[in-house]
């Protein structure tokens, strides 16, 4: 057991401190199959090779609103029905059983992760090792957290689980604070799947905290559907590394992350303003994503002849032929590309930018394109050419978790009052750029919002901030 004191350079976060308990390995509560599985040709992608930490917040329901809705009054009363009353129970305790079932049916991930050096694949061999939990209690309140809202990244990484062992495919740790709530720090391989399957599984693990005796949707594997065949002849999709623009602030190891809450009137004066004149409507990730495009490149400084692209990570699991079987929790996503020079991205009205993704997201959709790449990466594979993407500073990676469901449809009979994902470390950081749901303590004013989650150089954090203004104002 270890006890820390955390201090936060924000005035309005008094010091606290943090009990953490021995590390538990919580393993399938039934016997499991021992195998030994393989992995997609996305799965395999080394750029994947990272945990991805995301932190849940809960509060008691007693205290989730002070007005709830008739719909959230059904819920309650539904949910302090289930045969375990949370209310009076050990949050960690519900979430240890619920996992421990939980890995019945997803055995793989109480496994273990290595990547062969023969082939350069990786393997994951069923042996029920379990999953590290790890069990710590704060002495303050939620609340004094504003419920991890804006919360400086440095104290989040507080409430995930340290230096977790490089081969498992994922870490738990579950927070109490003195409130009655808590926080689940859960950290999945993206290895093993995408955000849509961490969804699914971890969706699993509340239904079985609630009662439920098996999930909802029952877990498939079968990633050989997503095995392309290597191509003979040059390599489609391949970005020219020497056109990119270039950043003077690269060169600096000192990055910094923010996670800035979009209003939802920011936005909806974004999208009338560009569709002034104009036959077009565009969502909000087009909008939203033409508008981060261009801040981070005036925010970078960079060169205005140098080639910037765009890309948007897409699901495409409704768009295979043959469709993927319900329950497939594996990498299922592309990403479409967007292209524009400098100068272009930077003086061209936002409106015909929002147009080229648009356009762009079209083509992630056509089953030939899927093909072509799932082929193209396992070429990579097969040709030893499969590395990892570094910062370049001219690439956006935008990928959009405001649809997954996680803040609306998981709860373990308490709902969730947030959600944040702390910065992976994939593209070196600086490439990726999260769009999140508002927290639900942000009230109703967030409805329509987001919140934008990017890690810059520190001299480009506040040009960043400056930029967009006009969305978080």
């Amino acid at each position: 057991m270890a006890k820390d004191q955390i201090t936060s350079n924000s005035i309005n976060i008094p010091p606290f401190s943090l009990v953490k308990k021995d590390v538990e390995l919580v393993k399938p509560s039934k016997p499991t199959p021992s195998e030994i599985l393989s992995f997609s040709s996305i799965d395999n992608l080394i750029g994947l090779e990272t945990l991805t930490p995301t932190i849940f917040v809960y509060q008691p329901i007693n205290s989730y609103k002070s007005h709830p809705s008739d719909h959230d009054h059904e819920n309650i009363n539904n949910n302090n029905n289930d045969h375990h009353d949370d209310q009076l129970q050990d949050p960690a305790e519900v979430i240890k059983e619920a996992l421990s079932n939980a890995l019945v049916y997803y055995y793989p991930l109480a496994g273990r992760l290595k990547r062969q050096q023969d082939d350069g694949r990786l393997r994951l061999t069923c042996n029920a090792n379990g999953v590290p939990f790890l069990v710590a209690t704060a002495d303050c309140s939620l609340s004094s957290l504003n419920y991890f809202d804006g919360i400086d990244i440095e104290i989040a990484k507080e409430f995930i689980f340290a230096s977790p062992p490089s081969d498992c495919p994922l870490v738990f740790q579950v927070t109490k604070f003195l409130c009655g709530g808590f926080a689940i720090g859960f950290e999945m391989s993206h290895s093993v799947c995408d955000g849509f399957g961490a969804t699914q599984f971890f969706r699993a693990v509340a239904e079985l905290s609630r009662g439920q005796t098996e999930p909802t949707v029952k877990p498939v594997w079968e990633r050989e559907r997503l095995v392309g065949e290597p191509i003979n002849g040059p390599l489609p999709f391949l970005v020219d590394k020497g056109s990119l623009a270039i950043s003077p602030y690269l060169s600096t190891s000192e990055i910094v992350h923010e996670c800035l809450s979009i209003k939802s009137e920011g936005v909806k004066r974004l999208k009338e303003a560009s569709s002034t004149g104009s036959n077009s409507n565009f969502t909000t990730i087009e909008i939203v994503g033409a508008f981060v495009w261009r801040a981070r490149f005036r925010a970078l400084k960079l060169n205005p002849d140098g080639k910037t692209t765009f890309f948007l990570t897409t699901g495409v699991r409704k768009f295979l032929d043959p469709p993927l079987p319900e329950g497939y929790y594996g990498n299922a996503f592309l990403s479409s590309t967007a292209e524009l020079m400098g100068k272009d991205l930077n003086e061209q009205p936002l409106i015909e930018t929002a147009k080229l993704i648009k356009e762009c997201k079209k083509v992630v959709f056509d089953k030939d394109f899927i093909k072509k790449s799932i082929d193209t990466f396992e070429t990579l594979i097969s040709q030893n050419m499969n590395v990892k993407i570094e910062a370049s500073g001219a690439t956006t990676v935008l990928t959009d978790w405001r649809n997954l469901g996680l803040m609306e449809e998981i709860g373990f009979a308490w709902k969730p009052v947030n959600i944040t994902a702390l910065p992976w470390n994939m593209f070196g950081y600086v490439d990726l750029c999260f769009l999140l749901p508002p927290a639900k303590s942000d009230g109703s004013s967030a409805r329509g919002g987001a919140r934008i989650l990017v890690s810059l150089p520190r001299p480009a954090m506040a040009k960043f901030k400056e930029e967009m203004a006009p969305l978080i104002s």
